[in-house]
């Protein structure tokens, strides 16, 4: 029974059907495992989501190898649980598990593959204290070793995590290629799976931070099919659906993207990754803000917070959106002013001219918009760029510069179109109106107003949909509002009330109160005199 169950148990390790492997190795006598059926369990257990049961069987095997004086089988252990611990919020115990794994190898050469294993723990310190070139040159030497000794792990992860330096230090260009070379690697399957499930977090969360969504869209669909292909995963399928919230909420598919965030929430919690629900909690927040819920998003900012993930630059535009303008411009300016390398300045620059524009710091909000400019071109990613025009457009407007700014309205409004981001494309179709308007042309303004009004009504994005019906009230004779300025729009085109209510899908009945309410609004007492009464008014 026992040898049964051990054979079937390597088989569906072997298939990397991981709950099964669990499930058959757990039913031999643990007396009689070998380390190498231990580090099976345990990596098992690491992907099923019991960390914790991953810890007990990897410190067994360590045991049992220092036991038996293998030093080198014992260190790496010693380097996958410091890796477990680091990642699970105690650092300070994996710190520990590094120095013996150090200790364990202190004869061996400068190149062998555990050494390159055991830098990672370097590149991170460096990552973390802001090194970016210690970062890199750990990274260099790592993939010098990963390659000396034909080890795909240690050159996968090199390549990945110099990439996400060299985005730090600007070069994004070369830090995209890096990027993609090790997508290479991890499409061939050589990756482990532990750490191939890393590198396709790291190199999606890369792609994200400098909103490149055309590669987090793919990448983000490989992790997807390959967490379909392992039986029993957990682990990182949180970190997925994260990435496939994202990804919903740029395209503002909300609610597909908070149940995306919820089940992130959840498999983060049944990983034991709890500290990881902060970023999950922050984009929720970010969704609530857009759809109007502020004392939700609220909640969602302090959860995230809580957590451990800074709650910016949402939080400064919930303030914003509270009404507290300077005290949204004073914590936007600190939020910047700690954000140092350009990838951190990328997000938060087009929010900072925003709420600058608002207080009426329009030097500040220039200055920030000329820097986003400039990294979004070096960035060369299209998002970034329509960020970038929409920033330029709000300073333009901002002083009195209508025309200027339709240049770059327009160009936003484009990019964010191909990418079918209508949420900020609609934005976007708001200040044109606002720029149409301020130079004369109030029927364009209004048609441009109508379409962002009906986009952000399909959204859900009540703040938005309220303020473009205050500028349509605004800019509508005889107290007409937007509606029926559509409804006049059509009867201006011999259009019937069956033909109206089929274009702007309202029922019949709702049409004839519209137009009675036209009828009375205006002093008209037929269709025909409407007509004439649309045409007057440039309304037709």
């Amino acid at each position: 029974m026992g040898d049964d169950e051990l054979e079937a148990g390597r088989q569906a390790y072997a298939r990397r059907q991981w709950e099964a492997a669990r499930e058959h190795l757990t039913r031999v006598d643990p007396a009689t495992l070998g380390v190498d059926d231990l580090r099976a369990l345990s990596s098992a257990a690491y992907l099923t989501g019991d960390r914790n049961a991953a810890i007990g069987y990897l410190q067994r095997a360590h045991s049992l190898d220092v036991a038996a004086g293998d030093r080198l089988a014992a260190a790496r252990e010693a380097h996958f649980l410091a890796m477990i611990f680091s990642t699970s919020g105690e650092p300070a115990v994996g710190a520990g598990w590094v120095a013996r794994a150090e200790r364990l190898v202190e004869d061996e050469s400068d190149d062998a593959a555990i050494r390159g294993h055991l830098l990672i723990h370097e590149m991170f310190r460096r990552l973390f204290s802001g090194d970016l070139a210690g970062m890199l040159a750990s990274c260099e030497r790592i993939e010098q070793i990963g390659r000396t000794r034909g080890d795909p792990d240690l050159v996968t992860f090199a390549l990945a995590s110099s990439g996400r330096a060299l985005l730090y230090l600007g070069r994004v260009r070369e830090g995209l290629a890096r990027l993609d070379e090790a997508m290479v690697g991890l499409a061939t399957g050589e990756v482990s799976p532990i750490m191939a499930g890393q590198i396709y977090c790291s190199m999606i969360e890369g792609c994200q931070e400098i909103s490149d969504y055309e590669r987090m869209t793919q990448w983000t669909e490989a992790l997807t099919r390959w967490c379909d292909d392992q039986l029993g995963l957990v682990a990182f399928t949180g970190q997925c659906a994260v990435h496939r919230g994202q990804i919903l909420r740029a395209r503002a598919s909300f609610p597909e993207a908070l149940a995306e965030l919820a089940l992130a929430i959840e498999r983060y919690r049944a990983n034991g990754m709890d500290p990881a629900v902060g970023l999950a909690m922050y984009e929720r927040g970010e969704i609530l803000r857009t759809l109007g819920d502020l004392e939700g998003a609220g909640a969602a900012y302090d959860e995230a917070a809580t957590w451990g993930h800074e709650p910016q630059p949402g939080l400064s535009l919930l303030w914003l959106a509270h009404g507290r303008t300077a005290a949204a411009a004073t914590s936007i300016r600190r939020v910047l002013d700690e954000a140092r390398d350009p990838v951190a300045r990328s997000r938060r620059l087009g929010p900072a001219v925003d709420i600058l524009c608002a207080a009426g710091a329009l030097d500040e909000a220039d200055r920030a918009s000329v820097e986003l400019g400039s990294i979004a071109e070096s960035f060369g990613c299209q998002a970034l760029n329509a960020t970038a025009s929409y920033a330029a457009a709000l300073v333009a407007l901002a002083r009195d510069d209508p025309a200027g700014s339709l240049t770059h309205l327009r160009r936003a409004w484009k990019l964010w179109i191909d990418l079918g981001a209508r949420y900020d494309a609609a934005r976007a179709r708001v200040r044109i109106a606002l720029a149409l308007r301020a130079l004369g042309d109030t029927v364009s303004a209004t048609s441009e107003l109508s379409v962002a009004q009906r986009t952000f009504a399909e959204l859900g994005a009540e703040p938005a949909r309220r303020e473009v019906e205050r500028l349509l009230a605004t800019g509508l004779p005889d107290g007409l509002t937007s509606r029926e300025v559509e409804v006049l729009r059509l009867v201006a085109t011999g259009r019937s009330n069956p033909q109206i209510a089929a274009a702007l899908f309202l029922s019949e009945k709702t049409v004839a109160r519209h137009l009675s309410n036209i009828f009375v609004k205006t002093g008209v007492t037929s269709r025909t005199a409407a007509a004439a009464y649309a045409h007057e008014h440039d309304l037709a």
